[in-house]
């Protein structure tokens, strides 16, 4: 991030000064410019994104349909697979960071995540490897992440989902992690500051008890998959920065019934648990800064 000085040219563009410009939209002091690789789109560039982040919402939304006491993960999977590639999309998690492989016949390098959705069961936070057997039981919730990319642009969205009936642990977490992300969303505004998101998020989450993961965190994206701005879940004035209209940018808060801390399964190098053992559950949308404030992009239609 660059800091501005009030005499330095404000961020917008628009050649004045920041102080006689947009100087007055922070009372929080010191001003932070977007980063210079935020992902800020306009015009067919936004009608594209908006596609593929609606096919992402698709898929995501009848593969929720699908899923029932009984069901495996690796069918899960199976189901995303499909979808994308009737679109005509490809699933961007598949050989993921490294550069996309025939989907049809997958040849996945080493260390690249081997499947084309994230499938997270209970305790496990994010980046769940769908397997067959991992086979879904009454009580059960699970968060399904699903990214397409469709004519170049990336499209991210995940929903936590119950199995059968739901515990009373299970409703807390997953309804504490819904409206986390709607806490988010709402936070947004034109000309306002990222680090408003992360605080309505933690403010609501640790007044419940419940931890807020801090790992990992929601980011950019447009042209690509993972950019800037770093979208944290709880007040960080490392990555806060001003939000520009056209910024599009991924809020997906993993919420945890315990601690907010987790660990890696160093087996696989991508599941993540709670350190605990307990309960988490994540919500994600894609959104773009508007005038008004947010628009969610990833919205089944």
């Amino acid at each position: 991030m660059v800091k501005l000085g009030r005499n330095d040219p404000c961020w917008c563009g628009s050649g004045k000064k920041l102080k006689k410009c947009h100087g007055t939209v922070s009372d929080q002091g010191e001003v932070m410019r977007p980063p210079r690789n935020v992902q800020v789109l306009k015009g067919q560039d936004l009608d594209k994104m908006k596609a593929a982040c609606r096919l992402a919402a698709n898929v995501l939304d009848e593969t929720c349909r699908r899923v029932a006491p009984g069901v495996n993960t690796g069918q899960i999977d199976q189901w995303v697979h499909e979808m994308t590639l009737d679109a005509g999309a490809y699933p961007s998690t598949l050989n993921y960071p490294k550069s996309p492989t025939d989907p049809r016949l997958p040849r996945i390098a080493p260390g690249a995540f081997p499947k084309s959705c994230c499938t997270s069961i209970n305790h496990v936070v994010c980046h769940g490897i769908p397997k067959e057997t991992d086979v879904l039981k009454n009580g059960d919730i699970v968060n399904i992440d699903v990214t397409v990319t469709l004519d170049g642009f990336f499209g991210d969205t995940s929903r936590t989902v119950y199995v059968g009936t739901p515990s009373i642990d299970a409703q807390k977490v997953v309804e504490a992690a819904r409206k986390s992300l709607e806490l988010g969303i709402q936070a947004v505004q034109p000309n306002g500051r990222l680090i408003a998101v992360g605080q309505a998020i933690y403010e609501y989450a640790s007044n419940l008890g419940m931890g807020v993961v801090r790992e990992y965190t929601g980011h950019g994206i447009g042209r690509v998959f993972h950019a800037e701005p770093q979208v944290c879940h709880y007040p960080s004035h490392d990555s806060d920065c001003i939000l520009v209209p056209g910024m599009t940018f991924t809020i997906e808060p993993m919420i945890n019934l315990g601690t907010w801390r987790t660990k890696l399964d160093n087996e696989d190098g991508w599941t993540v648990y709670t350190l605990d053992g307990k309960l988490s559950a994540q919500f994600e949308h894609t959104i773009t800064v508007t005038d008004q404030g947010a628009e969610i992009l990833t919205i089944p239609g």
